[in-house]
């Protein structure tokens, strides 16, 4: 029988390979493997290399969008078509995963004609001879895919504003919210991340007791009334300005448009949501906090690219030009040099981050160590900023904030062509945090400002956030999912994410309903950043090497 510890291991594999959180669940002895959207379930007595070639099949079905609800929908009460589908649909996921797979699932590889799901789709449904698929590739159950999905939709369409005082029990899962870890103390739930060292050492310095389902909307202008507790909750503030005009957008104003996913019909709405980049309406004097040594020896060697350097006394290939010049001079009866090496070291940032800093009405409320949330992710994002900067990494800072689709707002604090002195201190100082959180579209605009303006290889984007994606028509269910999806979409053009929550205890449950498959931490206070900044960014991109490397 397959051990918890066994299957947790299996699960962050899982969630890997198929780019969302996935828990791992035993069969009873000779039941075929298959999943729901959420869980893997595997053959607990089978071998362990036919689990895992189980497991990869499986999950790489849901990576290449080979089970999604259109798709399903045509094999249901089809059994002999769902078998056919499976054995060309199969192979096709394997191969559009290869670059994730283990190694010895490589050498199981078939060429497959088919380039996309639709295209396995009408191949099964052709008259063409299939070989049946092998039992490794488990089964198709379209039944149990349709539920889930159908229980998924009637969730996110729950009330505008939550009823005050609901059970954080009650909050429903869309169609990627599992997770195979539910230790609400572990603050990461990323594959990336998973319980090593890190996460150990991070569960000790952190707790998590933040729940969103405690009151009204987790947005604000300004409390609407006094809290005892330091529990913070998103009935503690209420926007009185906003309204639902609001979608409206500012008048006369122009801005990008981006999609957004509506996960009770598994779609994008085009064009749904208006970004403006607004320039900051105040200062406060700040200076650029003084270098945090632990953050600096833990960044120092971040996103590090190759320098070839020529006339090297040692090096890694031998330079041409310079052993010729050698020659020349032995002829002439010159003493030549022996510098005739070529040396790849490693000197040269090649990394560019982008901080998305939220400054909602939700992160005005009290914190850890009786400062707010903005106060500390303020004190977080500067830091952070700094240490990049001093390191010779390009550096971008956005604060971001919503009224409505039509109005979601992005300060940008510092461009990437812009200084980090005095000035773009005070503009960050001098943000106050007021109206709503439209978290997806902004990862969005983040996302396009990177991959436009960034002008490295390698790039990560930070999003310092308590998790509460709120604004109208943005609420929970609805709000988590578009967050998710905006962060899958950056991973997948090759963009580290990594999203941190400071000074806010949120529970971690909620927060993997928000952030997803990305490397997540909650950090109890930002001075904490400093030898964590470092192993979190690493993680962000490797995982962003992976997927820049994943065949087209």
């Amino acid at each position: 029988m397959a051990d918890d510890h066994a299957l947790d291991r299996l699960a962050l594999l899982a969630s890997a390979l198929a780019g969302r959180p996935l828990t791992v669940t035993a069969l009873p002895p000779g039941t075929p493997a298959r999943t729901d959207g959420r869980t893997v379930y595997l053959d607990a007595t089978a071998a362990p290399r036919v689990r895992l070639e189980a497991l990869a099949v499986q999950a790489s079905l849901l990576a290449g969008g080979g089970l999604e609800p259109e798709i399903v929908r045509r094999l249901a009460r089809r059994r002999r078509l769902t078998e056919r589908y499976l054995a060309v649909e199969g192979r096709r996921a394997l191969l559009a995963n290869a670059r994730l797979l283990p190694g010895s699932m490589r050498l199981v590889l078939e060429p497959c004609t088919a380039a996309t799901p639709l295209d396995s789709l009408a191949i099964a449904a052709g008259r063409s001879h299939i070989a049946s698929p092998p039992a490794c590739f488990g089964v198709i159950r379209p039944s149990e895919l349709l539920a889930v999905h159908r229980a998924a939709g009637r969730t996110a369409d729950g009330p505008a504003h939550p009823p005050r005082r609901r059970s954080t029990a009650e909050l429903p899962d869309s169609d990627q919210d599992a997770d195979a870890e539910r230790d609400a103390a572990d603050p990461f739930s990323s594959p990336v991340g998973g319980g090593g060292a890190l996460g150990r050492l991070l569960s000790r310095l952190t707790s998590a007791t933040r729940r969103t389902g405690r009151g009204g909307p987790p947005g604000a202008d300004a409390p609407t009334h006094a809290r005892r507790s330091a529990t913070r909750g998103a009935g503690a503030v209420r926007s009185a300005a906003a309204t639902a005009d609001d979608a409206a957008g500012d008048a006369g104003a122009t801005g990008t448009r981006y999609p957004e996913w509506d996960s009770r019909r598994g779609r994008y709405r085009p064009d749904w949501c208006t970004v403006i980049e607004t320039e900051p309406t105040g200062t406060e004097p700040g200076a650029p906090p003084s270098g945090d040594r632990a953050m600096r020896r833990s960044l120092a060697r971040l996103g590090l690219g190759s320098t070839r350097l020529r006339r090297r006394r040692d090096g890694d290939d031998i330079d041409v030009d310079a052993v010729v010049a050698t020659r020349i001079e032995t002829a002439t009866g010159s003493t030549p040099d022996d510098a005739v090496y070529v040396a790849n070291l490693r000197r040269r940032h090649d990394l560019s981050v982008l901080i998305l800093l939220d400054v909602s009405g939700s992160a005005a409320e009290a914190g850890t160590g009786g400062r707010t949330v903005h106060e500390q992710q303020r004190e977080a994002a500067a830091a952070l900023a700094t240490a990049l900067h001093e390191l010779g990494n390009r550096v971008a800072v956005f604060a971001y904030s919503s009224r409505g689709r039509a109005a979601v707002h992005l300060t940008p604090v510092k461009r990437f062509e812009d200084r980090l002195d005095a000035t773009a201190m005070a503009r960050l100082y001098g943000l106050r945090p007021g109206a709503y959180s439209r978290l997806g579209a902004a990862i969005r605009h983040g996302t396009a400002t990177l991959r436009e303006r960034s002008g490295t290889p390698r790039r990560v984007l930070v999003v310092l956030s308590d998790g509460l994606a709120y604004d109208h028509g943005y609420e929970r269910a609805h709000g988590a999912a578009d967050a998710r999806k905006a962060l899958a979409e950056a991973g997948s053009a090759g963009i580290g994410c990594l999203c941190l929550t400071v000074g806010a205890a949120t529970d971690a449950t909620e927060l993997r309903q928000v952030f997803g498959a990305a490397a997540h931490a909650t950090i109890g206070h930002p001075e904490q950043l400093g030898r964590l900044a470092g192993p979190l960014l690493r993680l962000a991109l490797d995982r962003a090497d992976i997927r820049r490397r994943r065949p087209a």
